[in-house]
């Protein structure tokens, strides 16, 4: 992938580069420009694939009443490539582009790169006036607001309230809770995400903030590792080695790690909640004995941290009609189209207001729980170099069972100071 600058005073070199390098790319897109027809601008909505977003898009159409039509550009359905495609337009200076759909954690590349437009005035306040924290933080970039969350995200555990009369407040509970089980001959595994990828990280970095560490430093300049960051590793090398995960644990990611669980196999899974309508329609016998809880903690008196994502809207740098565009997207994200969204493409809110209206309750019954992890959450490391800490990550996490805990955390320190300063690094 492309890597982001580095350094203010190398950006426009690199610009220059990145725009000669993608203008073969770039050039049979210009269908796709900012014009519109008969003088009314169009606003170029790039986005990952949402199955109702559409719905959404043709109500602030209406809404706008002429004076601008968004246009849904459908990215590709895996998150790499949807970054790809929008760095290598983005380094092209394409006027093409005018709302981007950004992963959380890109959001800081973007506005380092001066790729996406600051939010400020009535914009600014409109988004940030009942927005919960984590997703707010997710949109900043050097105490400036760069995006505005649409959806959030935060993983739940997931069990078998007839094998498990209450949840597990820990992962040591867990783990011992599910070695019982084992030994009694029943459903036992304990079923999350340990590929090497992001949904380890993710993983990780859920670990490393419920044992209150601390990966990069507040300013996220300089990696720290520090001693919650090892308490973390130890208890994920206990958990890959203690006997109760899936065979393919290791390999794991989110949508097999849902299909194990559904099959009967496992007691827990970790995991996001779209498993819970699958489950319902999937296999609805299993579904009556499955409830959820917080995800487990590290200390028995310390609630856990839950990494969250999602998805934050950014306005271009290069687009033409960025008045128009700040306005869609404060449409496209309002509470009204939030619950839409919500209960019709189960992605969780930003706005805190929307988790009460009564439309929610049948969609969500797990919104009190959702809510109460997005209030304490685990925000990933905020760096423009995320991309890269990522990758490095992921690579020094796995397999999980092969975690030493002490030389581990040297080897990610290091790792992760040369990610920031952009060495060796190509995510």
């Amino acid at each position: 992938m492309t890597t982001v600058p580095d350094t203010a005073a190398r950006r426009p070199v690199r610009r220059a580069a990145a725009a000669a390098a993608a203008l073969a790319l770039v050039a049979p897109l210009a269908a796709c420009g900012s014009g519109g027809d008969g003088g009314t601008p169009t606003i170029n909505l790039y986005y990952p694939p949402e199955q109702n977003l559409q719905k959404v898009v043709d109500d602030c159409n209406a809404q706008a009443q002429g004076r601008y039509r968004i246009s849904y550009r459908v990215l590709p359905r895996e998150a790499d490539e949807q970054r790809v495609q929008m760095v290598r337009r983005l380094a092209a200076q394409d006027t093409g582009m005018d709302v981007l759909g950004l992963d959380v954690t890109w959001t800081q590349e973007f506005a380092s790169a001066e790729w996406i437009r600051e939010w400020t005035g009535q914009d600014k306040a409109e988004v940030e006036q009942g927005t919960l924290g984590g997703p707010l933080d997710t949109a900043r970039y050097e105490d400036k607001l760069y995006a505005a969350p649409k959806n959030t995200n935060v993983q739940l555990l997931w069990y078998r309230a007839d094998l498990v009369s209450q949840p597990p407040k820990t992962w040591g509970e867990m783990i011992s809770a599910a070695q019982q089980l084992k030994q009694q001959g029943k459903p036992y595994q304990v079923l999350t995400m340990g590929a090497q990828y992001e949904g380890l990280v993710v993983l990780y970095n859920t670990l490393a903030e419920s044992a209150g560490g601390k990966i990069l430093s507040d300013d996220g300049k300089k990696a720290v590792m520090d001693a919650g960051t090892v308490r973390a590793l130890e208890q994920l090398k206990t958990f890959a080695t203690s006997g109760v995960t899936s065979p393919s644990f290791s390999n794991a990611v989110e949508d097999p790690v849902r299909l194990e669980f559904q099959s009967g196999r496992g007691a827990f899974q970790v995991n996001w909640p779209f498993v819970y309508p699958a489950m319902q329609e999937a296999n609805p016998e299993l579904a009556k004995n499955v409830k959820w809880a917080r995800v487990p903690g590290i200390e028995a008196d310390t609630p856990s941290k839950v990494t969250i994502g999602g998805v934050n809207l950014a306005v271009s740098t290069y687009s033409k009609h960025p008045t128009e565009s700040f306005e869609a997207a404060r449409c496209l994200r309002n509470a009204e189209h939030q619950k839409f969204s919500a209960v019709n493409d189960g992605v969780p809110p930003t706005i805190e207001a929307v988790y009460d209206d009564p439309e929610m309750a049948e969609a969500y019954p797990m919104k009190e729980t959702i809510l109460e992890e997005l209030k304490e959450p685990a925000v990933r490391p905020l760096t423009p170099a995320y991309q890269s800490i990522s990758t490095v990550m992921s690579a020094l996490l796995s397999p999980p069972s092969g975690i030493d805990p002490e030389r581990t955390a040297d080897e990610l320190r290091k790792a992760i100071a040369d990610a920031l300063e952009s060495k060796g690094v190509l995510p």
